[in-house]
């Protein structure tokens, strides 16, 4: 897919004010209370979070628009109140944590916070779903990536390439910012592995003769010399310089739909649908899990 920058801002939802760098995503903390009336259609479960770039808390996106911070994390605001045309998918954080960007699957782009609207891809012809976004070092700027693996590049983020012509085997589930910032790494459902710019490659799913097809995303290490890849399962493998920890089974009910990244340690938070989380190592605010995970009824 061609480079792509837009400037076109998404009608009253960009709120300037300000992500963390994407590492690359309840709890105990209190959770966001929708309207009275929803002014949109979409449930309120987890879809998605980004840390902070202390390692000391994240924020969960839910899909209705809604953002609940832990740790050191403040609220700068949300979309839930929005009459979104589709549901909320992900986020980035700004690298100075002081605001972040939330994004829909139609690829309209939401800014808190200080951050700044660059562009988006709401009310644009897509061939699928934008599924997720990074931010660049900077700040100024980001890429959204949809289903097809197809990159959308806004503010000073480089287009490095994309999978949009190639016919993947799996969608895409995820993106993550090289550690350099200079490109980026992206990873399908059955956890096939690509990557763009200065991007080192440690290890794919396939790779390993594992077949599946329920990949949720990955996070690359502090350093960038290796990554993680998280499956609904719980299941975590490790590339690279990535450290392996304790297993997670997480149940059917209530499965596991994020991986955030501690950006100062080892360690990282898989995120279940119901907004629970599991720390493992070094795992952004604290070392404890949080919430209750949802256990299915007899």
């Amino acid at each position: 897919m061609s480079k792509t920058r837009l400037r076109v801002r998404r009608s009253s939802v960009a709120i300037l004010a300000a992500f963390v760098p994407l590492l690359l995503v309840t709890v105990s903390v209190a959770p966001v209370t929708p309207a009275a009336a929803a002014p949109n259609q979409f449930l309120r479960f987890v879809v998605g979070g980004f840390p902070t770039p202390t390692g000391g808390g994240y924020w969960l996106a839910f899909a209705n628009g809604a953002v609940s911070p832990s740790g050191d994390a403040h609220f700068y605001g949300d979309a839930h109140e929005l009459p979104l045309q589709g549901p909320l998918l992900g986020g980035s954080a700004l690298p100075t944590g002081t605001g972040y960007w939330l994004v829909a699957s139609d690829g309209g782009v939401f800014s808190y916070g200080t951050s700044r609207f660059f562009g988006s891809m709401g009310g644009k012809p897509l061939n699928q779903p934008v599924f997720s976004m990074a931010s660049t070092t900077t700040g100024r700027g980001y890429w959204l990536v949809a289903r097809d693996g197809g990159v959308f590049s806004f503010g000073d983020a480089k287009y490095y390439g994309s999978t949009g012509g190639i016919q993947l085997q799996q969608p895409i589930a995820g993106i993550a910012r090289n550690w350099t910032g200079n490109g980026y790494t992206m990873v399908a459902r059955d956890g096939g592995v690509f990557g763009f710019g200065d991007a080192k490659f440690a290890g794919s799913l396939p790779g390993l003769g594992v077949h599946v097809q329920d990949v949720v995303g990955m996070a690359v290490t502090p350093g960038g010399k290796g990554y993680w890849i998280a499956r609904r399962t719980g299941q975590v493998y490790a590339f690279g310089a990535a450290a392996k920890f304790r297993s997670y089974a997480a149940s059917l009910c209530d499965p596991v739909v994020a991986i955030i990244t501690n950006p100062r340690q080892q360690g990282y938070r898989l995120v279940t649908r119901s907004g629970a989380t599991i720390a493992f190592g070094g795992g952004l605010d604290g070392n404890g899990s949080t919430g209750t995970p949802v256990v299915c009824a007899n």
